[in-house]
């Protein structure tokens, strides 16, 4: 069977994280996906460490960040600063369905190879272009990466401890957040305009910028403040509008409980052996124990104290509360339940025989994801690609490579 995107084809001039992450998204799913990296160097992620070792245990030049993001596509390499490069890259972008790119804003125009410039070859073509602030505003020429946007967006102003606390302060979260959100928000947006275009066979333009989306990622937060003026501060693992649902420290480490109802806060009480706690008017409702959360959680703190993370794991759930151990990332590979969703999965690999990799959690009942290509080694596919797609010879193609084309 044809998976669901196997009808279309994607250019992916992206590099590091958001945009990769956007046209891995799309490979997955059987789209064609032609990354076009720079000779010799090609996307900033392959040079960072660790790196996948092969069958002999030697460390090879694939790098775990970059085989998290490039999986089920075709490396191919292009100069796009020489004006023949610029041609090839025009002539692949009249045979695709969408093109990603995420230079700094203007940059392609120099080259040629801006939105208005493709259209003309292709007015069909879904063209995303991701960057830091936008393609307008004050802020659009301006460089940035993931930790910038994580400031700027005032997640970290609510992400981190209280600074009256020991270890409180702003944070940030421990992954690139606002590339991966980006990515996902700009799946969504390609699939959109491809479905406007299969309706009206005009392609768009769209403009992905980084801040723009972790804004709107905080989401109910960001209402808070629009619809009642409420500055969110900081509160460790606690939750503004909802008491408890925070993390506890049990007899032999730490757990988090959310509780989202009093029904479940109730449950909760019963199973700690807090008795009258439940029906006491400070604590009876969601507001009452939001107004009261000083004088409640050091009473749930020093009842899970008394017992390891097991035994309240299986007590709160035959409760039917909400709970669960803070896992390392090994323990979280260990769960039983995470091994039976198959999160991880196994793609073979010319050099190590497989690798493993991190499943796409979306699962489609017609059309599940495929991990039939490993991430492409740089250049990979550079004669595959021009010779099935533009019909350049073999004698050609090399002329280019010793030009330094390609």
């Amino acid at each position: 069977m044809a998976q669901a995107l196997s009808h279309l084809r994607v250019l992916d001039l992206s590099r590091v994280l958001a945009g990769p992450f956007l046209a891995q998204n799309l490979a997955d799913f059987g789209a064609d996906v032609i990354k076009v990296e720079r000779p010799h160097h090609g996307d900033e992620t392959r040079t960072f460490p660790p790196y996948l070792k092969d069958d002999a245990g030697n460390d090879t030049d694939d790098s775990a960040y970059f085989m998290s993001i490039n999986r089920g596509k075709r490396s191919i390499t292009i100069d796009i600063s020489k004006p023949r490069g610029q041609a090839l890259v025009r002539q692949l972008a009249a045979q695709c369905d969408v093109l990603i790119e995420n230079y700094k804003v203007g940059d392609l125009a120099r080259y040629g190879l801006a939105y208005d410039d493709i259209r003309k070859v292709n007015p069909k073509i879904v063209y995303c272009s991701i960057t830091g602030f936008g393609q307008t505003g004050p802020y659009r020429n301006r460089p940035g990466y993931d930790y910038i946007f994580q400031a700027m967006s005032g997640l970290m102003s609510i992400t981190g401890g209280p600074d009256e606390l020991p270890g409180g302060g702003p944070a940030k979260v421990g992954l690139a957040i606002c590339d991966v959100i980006t990515g996902i928000y700009s799946s969504f947006a390609v699939m959109t305009a491809l479905a406007y275009r299969d309706r009206t066979g005009e392609g768009q333009h769209i403009d992905m910028s980084l801040l723009d989306v972790t804004i709107a990622a905080i989401s109910h937060i960001n209402m808070n403040y629009l619809v009642g003026g409420i500055v969110p501060k900081r509160m460790g693992t606690g939750h503004p509008s909802i008491v408890p649902y925070q993390m506890f420290e049990a007899q032999d480490g730490q757990m988090v409980v959310a509780v989202g109802n009093d029904t479940q806060f109730a449950k909760l009480c019963r199973a700690l052996g807090l008795v009258g706690v439940a029906e006491d008017e400070r604590f009876r409702t969601n507001p009452s124990r939001v107004k009261n959360r000083e004088a409640l959680v050091p009473q749930l703190a020093a009842a899970f104290a008394q017992q390891p993370i097991a035994y309240w794991i299986d007590t709160l759930t035959g409760q039917g509360v909400p709970c669960g151990p803070l896992n390392s990332i090994p323990q979280v590979f260990e769960d039983p339940h995470v091994a039976a969703r198959g999160t991880r999965v196994e793609v073979p690999h010319p050099r190590a025989g497989s690798v493993s990799m991190l499943a796409n959690p979306a699962r489609l009942s017609a059309t599940p994801p495929s991990y039939d290509r490993a991430p492409p080694r740089l250049g990979e596919h550079t004669d595959e690609v021009l010779s099935e797609l533009l019909g350049l010879s073999g004698a050609e193609i090399a002329a280019l490579r010793d030009a330094e084309i390609v």
